[in-house]
Formats: structure tokens, C-alpha cells, sequence
């Protein structure tokens, strides 16, 4: 892990070519309140040389978070900031609708997006345009790492980020088992957009970014992921948001790669190892795998800790974050139905929505 992670956040970009495009971020939003102001405000401190418009849509007006746009763009008269509020609806995926409404407001042939509660460094859109112009490349993601809000619930949620996802994510693409894309960032032109059927191509899948980057691959175009993590922050305040969280992302990541999803089974050794020393006696050995286990965690989440820079939660919550995720895991067996902005969902194999 420790080579992955060196390889993952180590490395050099290329040099830019002195030729900066114009850029369009676009930020769908839905009821996103706390904490919304200042991940939106990270974007705004760019040291990009371009020209680049900022675009946030929601579908309703009176949606919390067109006032905290509302308010940045008084705050911000220099940027180009524009809110689009349209209600209109394309398909299950409401979010993949937001984004069809705001593509045909987008100006500029550099479409960056990223999830709300996305926070990232000045130096983001250089690194990501970078990236995109490299010769096959067709869209760029990033990995990202969790940024926990106060509480027990958000450093649970920010530490299933950094100590199971992104651990699993990096090893694999640093294996070649997996080419991920992320909505923590998707760069593209508009260009290979509309190659892969623009954003109506997503309109009912739950999993639209995988799906992105899967129809970019088919085009024989790699997704490219730059040396940096972004953050992700995380807003849980308790065990039932946590949760619902957590098995429609499991849920999710089953279903469109069930064997890897069943394979994932042995990245939990904590849980294994407590049930494999009840059933054998509570005996000494089984007792011993479970220390050197938890040694060989603790050991992994500092090495993590000093790969991204950030801290998701203390080293003692550790047991607590391996059992959590053993119980998602056995829990996303139980059914195909999934919740998603109040309203619930079922999925089918191919990750397509239904509402129920």
C-alpha cells in the first residue's frame, strides 16, 4: 500500500503547455447548507490564467443553497458566477438531470464538474486541465479524502473515505485492476461529451460517474487522475444519515462490479478476526491475529494520513470504523433498493433507477 500511495501522490505532473482554455465549473446542488459556503469559496481562489465560469444549478428557488450562491456572487462581483434554477426533469437520476439543464448553459469547451461538498487548493484547475490535455486522455477525476465535520458520525463517515475507499481505489489502480471516475471531479471537453451522448446518456443510472468513465473508456480515451487529493467533506450528525449513506454507496459498488464487491470481503480482517476468535474458543492465537491486525491498520492509516495530508479521524476509532463497514457490507446483501434525496429507489443489475 505504502508504494501505491507514494506512486498515487508523489509524482509530477507534466509541464503545461502555456495554453490555458477557457473552463466552465459546474456544481449541481441540492439542499446543501452547512458548510456549503466555504467549499464553494475554495474554487473561487483559483490561480487559473484562463477564463472561467462558475455555474451552480438547483432545481427549485427556494432550495437553501441557491442563497448561499446568491450571497457568494454579491460577495464575489469580479467572478464569473451564474445560478441556473430549472425544474425541469430527464430521467430517475436527479442529479444527472441538474447537469443536463446546466450543460446548455455552459459557455466554455472545458466542462469541469465536482460534487457540492467538494473543497479543493488554488492550484486545482491548472493541475486538472493539465492533466486533460495529454496526449489519449479523454477525462480526468481525482481521489479524494474525507474532511469530517465535528462529531463521531461525520470522522466515522470521513474515515470510511480514506481508510477503506480510497485505500481499495488507489491499490487497484495502482495494480491495474481498476480505472475509476469519480464525482469528486469529472473534467472533460464538451467535445467528448457529446461523443458519449452528453449527460442524457446518465439520465436513470445511480452510478453516473462510474458510467461516464466507462463510456470515455469505450471511446479508447483514458481516464486520467492527477497527483492530489481533493476534500469530501462529511456532514453525518448521526447514525441513520451515516448509515443510509453508506448502503446506498455499497449498494451501488455491488452492483456494478459484484465480483470485485464480493471480493472485497477480505479488507476487512478486524471483523474476521473477532468472529474467527469466538468461534475457535477465545483462545490465545486468534486473540494475538487480532492485535497484530489492528497494529497493521493503525499502521496504515498514518501512512495514509501523511500521503494525503489530513487527518480523518483518531487511530482508537479504528475498530469501531472496521466493524461499521463489515455490517454495510453484510447489509447491502439484503435488497436492491437504495434512498437518494428522500425518495427511495430500486436498482437494477445494470444500475438503473426505478422509483418506487
Amino acid at each position: 500500500m505504502a508504494a501505491a500511495l507514494t506512486r498515487a501522490f508523489l509524482k509530477r505532473s507534466a509541464g503545461a503547455s502555456g495554453v490555458w482554455p477557457a473552463v466552465t465549473v459546474i456544481k449541481p446542488l441540492h439542499r446543501q447548507t452547512g458548510g456549503l459556503a466555504d467549499s464553494l469559496a475554495t474554487f473561487f481562489s483559483h490561480d487559473y490564467p484562463g477564463a472561467v465560469q462558475f455555474l451552480f444549478g438547483v432545481a427549485d428557488g427556494a432550495d437553501p443553497a441557491a442563497g448561499v450562491v446568491l450571497d457568494l456572487k454579491v460577495r464575489r462581483p469580479d467572478l464569473d458566477i451564474e445560478l441556473l434554477v430549472d425544474p425541469r426533469t430527464h430521467g430517475a437520476n436527479r442529479k444527472v438531470s441538474n447537469l443536463i439543464n446546466l450543460a446548455r448553459a455552459a459557455r466554455h469547451p472545458v466542462l469541469v464538474l465536482s460534487d457540492a461538498d467538494i473543497s479543493v487548493a488554488p492550484n486545482y484547475l491548472r493541475r486538472v486541465v493539465v492533466a486533460l490535455s495529454q496526449p489519449g486522455v479523454g477525462a480526468v477525476t481525482c481521489f479524494y479524502s474525507g474532511a469530517p465535520d465535528a462529531g463521531v458520525w461525520a470522522a466515522l463517515a470521513a474515515m470510511a473515505i480514506d481508510y477503506h475507499f480510497m485505500a481499495n481505489a488507489i491499490v487497484g489502480r495502482t495494480l491495474g485492476l481498476a480505472a475509476p471516475c469519480f464525482g469528486s471531479t469529472i473534467a472533460m471537453t464538451r467535445e467528448t461529451l457529446a461523443r458519449i451522448g452528453g449527460f442524457e446518456a446518465f439520465r436513470d443510472h445511480l452510478a453516473d460517474d462510474y458510467e461516464v468513465g466507462r463510456a470515455v473508456r469505450a471511446l479508447g480515451m483514458e481516464i486520467a487522475i492527477p497527483p492530489m487529493t481533493v476534500a469530501h467533506h462529511c456532514h453525518e450528525s448521526g447514525f441513520g444519515e451515516l448509515f443510509r449513506h453508506e448502503i446506498r454507496w455499497a449498494r451501488t459498488v455491488r452492483l456494478i462490479d459484484p465480483a470485485g464487491y464480493c471480493g472485497s470481503a477480505v479488507t476487512n480482517p478486524f471483523p474476521l478476526a473477532i468472529a474467527a476468535w469466538a468461534l475457535l474458543g477465545f483462545s490465545a492465537a486468534p486473540l494475538a491475529l487480532i492485535f497484530i491486525i489492528l497494529g497493521v491498520r493503525i499502521a496504515a492509516k498514518f501512512a495514509i494520513d501523511g500521503a494525503t495530508g489530513v487527518r480523518a479521524g483518531p487511530w482508537w476509532l479504528l475498530p469501531a470504523r472496521d466493524m461499521l463497514s463489515f455490517a454495510v457490507f453484510a447489509a447491502s446483501f439484503a435488497g436492491s433498493s437504495v434512498e437518494w434525496q428522500g425518495q427511495r429507489f430500486r436498482v437494477s443489475r445494470n444500475g438503473v433507477l426505478t422509483p418506487l
